[in-house]
Formats: structure tokens, sequence, C-alpha cells
């Protein structure tokens, strides 16, 4: 697996987790996305993209106004935590 392509996955595993764990905590839906939102207001303002990929959200990110940014947020949580729970099933 390519260097930028196996960095996307770790990326994706790693917010997996975290949502992962709000879940397990008994966080909500709605809590787990605002969190989300949070980080990714945090993530744009501090870190450069390691990737191609998160290069285009952080794209996404500074062009949405703040309701565009938290679709974007609760959909980036979804993504992960639908492919958490697909990787589960499979092993």
């Amino acid at each position: 697996m390519p260097d930028q392509e196996k960095q996307w996955e770790d990326w994706k595993d790693s917010l997996a987790r975290m949502v992962n764990i709000g879940s397990k905590m008994g966080l909500g839906e709605k809590t787990i996305n605002n969190l989300a939102y949070r980080l990714g207001n945090w993530l744009a303002e501090h870190i450069d993209p390691g990737s191609r990929e998160q290069r285009v959200i952080k794209e996404l990110w500074d062009v949405a106004g703040e309701d565009e940014r938290r679709v974007l947020a609760a959909l980036i949580a979804r993504m992960v935590s639908d492919g958490r729970r697909q990787e589960d099933m499979v092993h």
C-alpha cells in the first residue's frame, strides 16, 4: 500500500476509534457530531493536511459556512463509524 494511502487509512482508523470510544461511553450521535465539528475547527487551524484526501477535506472546510462544516463533520464521523462497523463484522 502506498504511503499516502496508508496514512489516509490510519487517519480514518484513528477517527473511528475515537467515535467508537465516544459511543461506548454513551455519547449520542449529536454529541459525537459536535465534538467532530470542534475537532475539525482545531485541525483546520493548526494541522497541515498530510495526504491528498485530508487536503480536500481542509479545502472543503475552508470554503464552508458553519452549518456546512457541521454537516461535513457529521458525514466524516458517520463514514469512519460505518467503516469501523463493517471491519468489526468481517473479523
